[in-house]
């Protein structure tokens, strides 16, 4: 029975990789565990409680940031999917200049700044004489995230035969029923993908949201700069949302990940 010998570099490596998570979650990790004691100041330990989610449930303006930023979120993510989806799949099967044409066009807002991004899309609204409101937002949100998911749904088309959707055709499938049966099922993954990046791109995004909205229309990130912008500091109860939110990510991921496991078992 051999050992293994011990590598210098790799152990470097890895050291590197767990400096770098330390580096990263530290402050998530102080922020969950400060969320169960009500001092004002992180660095005084008070004690143990959950005064801070109570406070948190019960404060309406923070609660009604909360319902908002979801709301936009999951509106915007399922418009950008259906969007993007689609438009990855015209891309994909486009002629060679007009698939890359689009394809360099579908990178721009990726590679532009949201600053950018924001300035035109309030031009473009005000031009108009749009009211700023939840669709003005909603728009923002869609443009900001349907790159994204082009990119999540690409590979997966790369991936597929591409003879596929011709032998649907030749056995005599419609092309809508071609692209529902054949092609969807094989570029599920990536549609998930992009949706759940979608998602995670709305919660946090600013710029184009304080930009896009009406000032009535708080979210999290717009609420958070404004309390901070007028208090210096950020409300106790924050501590226990962010808390809150972390573990509803930590449980998506856990079982995105136990149902990738699964089906890489069958």
């Amino acid at each position: 029975m051999s050992k293994k010998k011990f590598s210098l570099t790799a152990f470097l490596c890895r050291f590197y990789v767990y400096i770098l998570l330390l580096i990263m979650y530290a402050p998530i990790i102080l922020l969950i565990v400060y969320s169960f004691t009500d001092t004002k100041i992180i660095g005084n330990w008070n004690g143990f409680t959950f005064r801070l989610y109570e406070s948190l449930f019960h404060d309406s303006e923070i609660m009604q940031a909360f319902k908002n930023t979801f709301a936009v979120a999951i509106s915007s993510a399922i418009v950008s999917t259906l969007l993007g989806t689609l438009g990855a799949i015209g891309i994909f099967y486009s002629k060679r200049k007009a698939k890359a044409v689009m394809e360099g066009i579908s990178n721009i807002p990726v590679m532009n700044a949201e600053i950018v991004t924001a300035l035109s899309l309030t031009i473009l609204f005000v031009s108009i004489g749009a009211a700023f409101n939840f669709t003005t937002l909603l728009i923002g949100h869609v443009v900001l995230t349907i790159p994204f998911v082009v990119l999540s749904v690409r590979p997966k088309l790369m991936q597929m035969d591409p003879n596929i959707y011709e032998a649907a055709l030749d056995l005599g499938a419609t092309p809508k029923k071609a692209l529902w049966s054949v092609i969807v099922p094989e570029i599920l993954p990536g549609v998930f993908s992009g949706f759940i990046l979608s998602i995670t791109l709305s919660l946090d995004d600013y710029i184009i949201t304080a930009f896009t909205r009406n000032t009535a229309y708080q979210t999290l990130s717009t609420y958070v700069y404004g309390v901070t912008s007028k208090r210096g500091t950020l409300p106790p109860s924050l501590r226990a949302l962010t808390t809150v939110i972390t573990l509803i990510a930590l449980a998506i991921l856990i079982i995105v990940n136990i149902k990738s496991g699964e089906k890489e078992n069958k």
